[in-house]
């Protein structure tokens, strides 16, 4: 009984778009839109820096992946990072002789330390990576 209920749903929601493909409705293409500049579409607001105004590109696709990854680096390492290094202090400062928590402290600011370290160098990794696979174009564009 579930399949047969599945079924009519399933035929119902295509039925329409069988309808319209019938009438010819769906023959039209839309005109083809220009590639979009290496900065990508003015009118493009998000991470995506194309396909309002203009078709996407491969250099888009790079401009989007450094987009991701300035957003990344700005709102959510940085700030994390600066939060773990003050938990961190403050862990060292209300120890009190207590050597757990002091240690504990020690190897929160070091691995808060390693992280950002880490999180800032990728950049060098990431460029590396582009320019042996042969990519020229500037990846890092806001």
């Amino acid at each position: 009984m579930k399949k047969i209920i599945l079924f009519i749903v399933l035929f119902l929601l295509f039925l329409p778009m069988v309808i319209m493909y019938a009438e010819g409705a769906m023959d039209e293409t839309p005109p083809p839109m220009p590639p979009c500049s290496v900065a990508g579409d003015p009118s493009a607001t998000g991470l995506v820096p194309c396909g309002l105004t203009c078709s996407c590109t491969i250099s888009n696709f790079f401009v989007m992946l450094g987009r991701i990854f300035n957003f990344l680096m700005t709102m959510i390492v940085a700030p994390l990072a600066t939060l773990m290094l003050i938990v961190g202090g403050i862990m060292i400062l209300i120890s009190a002789g207590n050597p757990g928590l002091a240690t504990k402290g020690k190897q929160t600011l070091y691995l808060a330390i390693i992280g950002m370290a880490l999180a800032f160098g990728s950049w060098v990794i990431i460029n590396f990576i582009l320019t042996t696979l042969g990519y020229a174009g500037a990846w890092n564009i806001l």
